[in-house]
């Protein structure tokens, strides 16, 4: 299963006005803050990856072989000033990318 275009849409609704970002992986997407590789969303679930931000969310693999992602759950999804923190956060814990 893939994921579906609403659900993208519908996150960077959420995100907003962070300087977010998709691209489009093999049907899913990755998600990118402040130009930073944050997390994925696969099967309509994001994925991000694991930082003190995202501590205490559970985990699980995005898709098979991947590392350890922490899931966020529908309703940090549903609320923008957490969501946006869990994403600001991940970023802000990630080195800048390299050019």
């Amino acid at each position: 299963m893939s994921t579906s275009r609403s659900t993208v849409d519908h996150l960077l609704e959420q995100l907003e006005p962070l300087p977010v970002r998709v691209r489009a992986m093999f049907g899913e997407y990755g998600l990118y803050c402040d130009e930073r590789f944050v997390g994925v969303v696969c099967d309509d679930v994001l994925h991000l990856k694991p930082t003190a931000a995202t501590e205490g969310l559970a985990e699980g693999s995005p898709y098979p072989g991947a590392k350890p992602h922490r899931i966020v759950g529908a309703d940090a999804v549903e609320d923008p000033a957490l969501l946006q923190r869990l994403v600001a956060g991940t970023a802000e814990a990630l080195p800048a990318r390299r050019r």
